[in-house]
């Protein structure tokens, strides 16, 4: 519709009029937000006694429109002490207010973790609480989210695993030293989703399954806080170590970009890393913040030069026939590598976003979610020629190298409404996550196809899900020196799917070979590496979960606090467990308190472990068996086992700590723990002897199974202490925090009647020393950091404690073997001595906006001890241990980082 000039001139007019007249009955604070070397970007400006906030811009710069009147105005930033000042404006004034700002330490900064009452200080909790903060990540030499914690929390280990199938690609994390399933992982408060991965090989973890950390951007993450304490009773099945609260970013007024690359001095895993976050005022108080993230890390490989049989089991022959073939330039490695052994290829994009929108005075809607792809690439155990029972000569005349192919897709978004009804604090959230992993096989063959054999396979995947539904309310009374009450529920279903593979992955084409004594032998079935999953695999299973809670907090005077909490959970399949928390602190003064707490925790067995089924390619005492795992509702299992249905594992804990500050430079944490758990679920041993006419029908040489067979004693210590000062013209900041941790396997191995005499099968001394020893059983870190004019050095040193392997038949030592490094016949146990890794960056700001960084990880390209025992090198391959490690096989990585906000 045409609208005449002069009618659009006379509303332009009024309009213009209007916001005038508008800007009049309005008054405007502006400031600067700074600390002793410059602006702090993104601090947040609020109003107290209304929902008025802002963040500062790029230059530190704050604005904020109000009514006339007298206001105390707050400026904040995480980890600095925050300031509040007093300002009186009037209508159509524009009043300037600046801040500056002094750091303080993570001992003082408000923690939502362990408590539903209003965010209080560490010195304040009855838990130990670790904060990770901004700093803290940004100066971080890693660019994955577990590995940034590795180095930064003693308890936590999370590491690159080897020839492990999907594990290469989703890494193991660890709290306390037990298990990936027993550490409870929340963003923003609400239930993370697992990884469809369940990590079966020997590594870390194996029989369980975790949360995949590195699905969640860095780039995303404001602060993480660690709860080091068993929490079930508060947070629900899974939280017996603790919890981890991934806090996402709300910053608006900047744009973070972040470009890294970065190489190994050997040469190789060649790093990647591209990230941008910014975000957007919705409204007066309403924001989204969006991050966006790429990385890719090439392959590394540690393998040493192959010294076994290639082509014939006769030396002799087997020469000549590597000379003729000019074999070892076939392989695709270097020198006389055949094997791939370090950490995968892997090629990472996230995408996340984080908001709220205020919908009235006293209420707001938020959101956050995101989706993570990636691609992954590893190499198993290289298909000799000799080897024609699973090699198809015509294809493969030198043999080959598998490769294993993943795609992984994470998807997450959580949605709530919080507010304030009658003086009471209630938040209603739902949360979907999910989790899809699939399986290609390239270079490869199945050998009872014969030459019709392709030499790429789909071999299916895994698909986790979970819906969560959560309802939270709170209130704080004035009884005593003052009471919270916290209750609500939760509802979660859950669905886990296996999903079969094509028919070339699995089928067995019947083709046979003859072997050396001129007898016709049949080929092993399915794509090697990584047989297809079954049609009679494929399965999808859903769980229903539905729990209520009540916590209360008694300020029983200024200086003691009373925690009790009670939570009820029922399965729709392993029924109901009622778990409680009863807790306490005691300030001496304000600047030093003792906790205590005493609970007990449960957690059910994964969907996973109830149901997963499939044939893997193992490993086993230098030959490559055809292994299946059969889940508890198999006829395998069940009739010829006689193992009964999974149960639930039952926890108590235990813990006592001190912590406070001295003066205002100086803080300390010291945590005793004690938690013991029954009937935890483990990954069986292999069956094979005595069991082949059971296991023929399914083509595998040996069988495994969950179940829940044995109990564990936890005990540790946490420690840290944390010093700041100003020294000469620029800020030091150093901090030691430290972990001390022991878990033992007591009482007897539990089997059923018709294993009685196999505890040893069932659960080897191999898998009790991956329980017990196979993470650090302390770890020191130590982080320096000093920042003055326009520099920033930073240096970090983590040392690892001890590791060991067991060899499962090496505890009667008419076991042990020759090992041919010695001369003598020796036990194949081995102990990894400690070791020191140190971490340095320099960085430059260029200007307010503009910052490099030249840094390395390792930069002293320290190594694991290698193997001292011939036996366990698979004639030269495996120079470091694949079983055990405490940081990786990569060894120095030097980077160069730029930081531009704008």
């Amino acid at each position: 519709m045409f609208i005449p000039l002069k009618q659009y001139i006379s509303c332009l007019f009024l309009l213009c009029f209007y916001l005038n007249t508008f800007a009049q009955d309005r008054a405007t604070i502006t400031g600067l937000v700074s600390d002793q070397f410059g602006t702090l970007p993104g601090a947040k400006i609020s109003i107290e006694g209304t929902n008025l906030n802002t963040s500062t811009d790029v230059n530190g710069i704050y604005t904020i429109n109000l009514e006339e009147g007298d206001y105390v105005v707050t400026a904040n930033f995480v980890m600095y002490n925050s300031v509040s000042k007093s300002i009186t404006v009037k209508v159509g004034e524009t009043a300037t207010l600046d801040f500056i700002l002094e750091t303080g330490f993570s001992i003082d900064q408000p923690v939502s973790l362990g408590s539903r009452a209003q965010p209080k200080s560490s010195l304040r909790t009855t838990a130990p609480v670790d904060i990770i903060s901004p700093q803290d990540l940004t100066n971080a030499t890693q660019i994955e989210l577990s590995h940034i914690l590795h180095y930064l929390v003693p308890s936590f280990h999370s590491t690159n695993q080897t020839i492990s199938d999907g594990t290469d690609h989703i890494d193991p994390a660890t709290l306390r030293g037990l298990g990936p399933d027993q550490v409870l992982v929340l963003v923003n408060g609400k239930r993370r989703h697992n990884s469809a991965l369940l990590n079966v090989n020997g590594t870390v973890g194996r029989g369980t399954v975790g949360t995949d950390f590195n699905a969640i951007p860095v780039a995303s993450v404001e602060r993480i806080e660690i709860l080091r304490d068993g929490a079930t009773s508060q947070y629900g099945s899974d939280a017996i170590a603790g919890v981890v609260n991934i806090i996402l970013k709300k910053q608006v007024e900047v744009i973070d970009i972040v470009g890294r690359v970065g190489v190994n001095s050997e040469g190789d895993g060649q790093t990647s890393y591209f990230s941008a976050n910014f975000g957007f005022d919705i409204g007066d108080k309403g924001f989204i913040n969006i991050t966006g993230e790429y990385r890719s890390t090439e392959a590394t490989n540690r393998a040493g030069n192959y010294t076994g049989p290639i082509y014939s089991n006769t030396p002799s022959e087997d020469a000549l026939l590597i000379n003729n073939n000019n074999f070892f330039s076939t392989t695709g490695y270097d020198k006389q590598q055949i094997m791939e052994i370090g950490s995968a290829k892997t090629q990472n994009l996230a995408i996340s976003f984080n908001g709220e929108l205020p919908i009235s005075e006293t209420t707001s809607f938020y959101f956050n979610g995101g989706r993570n792809y990636r691609e992954g690439k590893a190499k198993g155990f290289y298909r000799l020629p000799k080897d024609e029972d699973r090699v198809v000569l015509e294809l493969f005349p030198n043999g080959f190298s598998p490769q294993i192919l993943t795609d992984i897709q994470d998807d997450a978004v959580t949605a709530g409404f919080k507010g304030v009804k009658n003086n009471w604090d209630i938040d209603f959230s739902h949360s979907i996550g999910k989790n899809a992993l699939d399986y290609t096989v390239n270079n490869s063959n199945n050998a009872s196809l014969g030459i019709a054999s392709p030499k790429t396979f789909y071999s299916g995947g895994f698909m986790y899900q979970q819906s969560t539904s959560n309802l939270d309310i709170s209130r704080t009374y004035d009884w005593l020196h003052g009471i919270n009450i916290a209750f609500g529920a939760e509802l979660r279903v859950e669905n886990y799917q296996i999903i079969a593979g094509e028919e070339a992955s699995y089928i067995d084409g019947g083709s046979t070979y003859v072997d050396a004594f001129g007898d016709e032998q049949p080929s092993i079935p399915g794509a090697q590496v990584f047989p297809g999953f079954q049609p009679e695999n494929e399965l999808s299973r859903f769980r229903t979960n539905s729990a209520g809670y009540i916590d209360i907090e008694t300020n029983v005077s200024e200086k003691l606090l009373i925690k009790t909490a009670a939570r009820y959970e029922s399965y729709n399949d392993f029924g109901g467990q009622l778990i409680w928390k009863v807790s306490g602190r005691y300030r001496v003064n304000d600047a030093l308190g003792i906790r205590s707490g005493i609970s007990t925790g449960f957690r059910a067995p994964s969907l996973h472990q109830v149901y997963f089924q499939n044939i893997s390619s193992q490993f086993i005492n230098g030959e490559i068996i055809q292994v299946g795992t059969f889940n508890n509702e198999s006829a395998v299992a069940q009739e010829a086992f006689k193992i009964q249905n999974l149960k639930p594992e039952l926890s108590r804990h235990y813990s006592l700590g001190v912590n406070g500050k001295l003066q205002d430079n100086f803080s300390f944490t010291l945590d005793y723990y004690y938690i013991k758990i029954k009937d935890r679920i483990v990954l069986s041993g292999r069956f094979d002897e005595g069991y082949e006419t059971i296991l023929e029908p399914f083509n595998v040489g040996a069988a495994q199974f969950f179940t829940n067979a044995i109990d564990s004693r936890t005990t540790g210590l946490d420690a840290a202490v944390q010093y700041k000062t100003t020294l000469s013209s620029g800020k030091l900041d150093a901090s030691l925090a430290a972990n001390f941790n022991k878990t033992k396997v007591i009482g007897d191995i539990k089997v059923s009647e018709s294993l009685v005499g196999q505890e040893d099968v069932l659960f080897n001394r191999e898998e009790i020393a991956r329980v017990e020893s196979a993470q650090p059983n302390y770890k020191f870190n130590n982080l320096l950091s000093y920042e003055f004019d326009n520099y920033k050095i930073v240096l970090g040193n983590t040392f690892f404690g001890d590791v060991t392997f067991m060899h499962p038949e090496d505890g009667n030592p008419d076991n042990w073997v020759l090992n041919e490094f010695s001369g003598q016949v020796e036990t194949r146990d081995q102990k990894f001595t400690p070791k020191l890794v140190t971490d340095l960056a320099f960085s430059y700001k260029v200007s307010s906006t503009l910052e490099f960084t030249l840094g390395g990880n390792n930069i002293f390209n320290v190594y694991p001890d290698k193997h001292t025992h011939s036996a366990n090198i698979d004639n030269g391959n495996f120079v470091y241990s694949r079983r055990v490690q405490q940081f990786g096989v990569d060894g120095s990585n030097f980077y160069l980082r730029a930081f531009l906000k704008l």
